[in-house]
């Protein structure tokens, strides 16, 4: 049996961190200075993901769709441990919180803030700037400048930690 993935390789950016135990597979594009960390799972086997520019995908965050759903993180966004995306949207400087899941055809806009164990079901859409917590999730106030502060922070933390990460793990000469 063939599948529609053998076909398809992933196209990561030669900056991108892969932790050892991170899986991508398939149809799978990651931008510049992203990280994907350990035990995290991207399976573009059905569909494309993209993950763009400055994204930190953390430990154990599965990512993976249904063909009429791709799978888009836009540059800058921060998904945190244990999150499950599928088919669904991420909108530009976002933090996912931990142990949250975002379903098919899910948009989340830009500068939001989703936090952990939060539950955001099919078809919803998150307006930008916006905290969103609960199952399922509920806007409860739009975001502060400290806020941004805070995402800029978790964006610039992972930027370098990948690029540590990264030179550490290359082999010794």
């Amino acid at each position: 049996m063939k599948f529609a993935f053998q076909n398809k390789q992933p196209n990561v950016d030669e900056t991108v961190f892969l932790a050892p135990g991170s899986c991508v597979i398939g149809e799978v594009t990651i931008g510049k200075e992203s990280s994907v960390w350990f035990n995290a799972v991207l399976r573009g086997d059905e569909g494309p993901i993209t993950i763009g520019e400055r994204c930190s995908i953390q430990d154990n965050v599965t990512c993976h769709l249904y063909e009429d759903f791709p799978l888009v993180i836009e540059d800058e966004v921060t998904v945190g441990h244990n999150a499950i995306l599928h088919g669904c949207t991420i909108g530009k400087r976002s933090i996912i919180g931990m142990g949250s899941t975002i379903l098919d055809g899910a948009v989340i806009g830009e500068e939001c803030i989703v936090g952990a164990n939060t539950l955001i079901p099919p078809g919803k859409k998150i307006p930008p700037r916006s905290l969103v917590v609960g199952a399922p999730g509920k806007i409860v106030r739009e975001i502060t400048e400290d806020d941004l502060k805070l995402i800029q922070l978790s964006i610039d933390t992972y930027v370098d930690k990948g690029k540590l990460y990264k030179d550490s793990l290359k082999p010794m000469s």
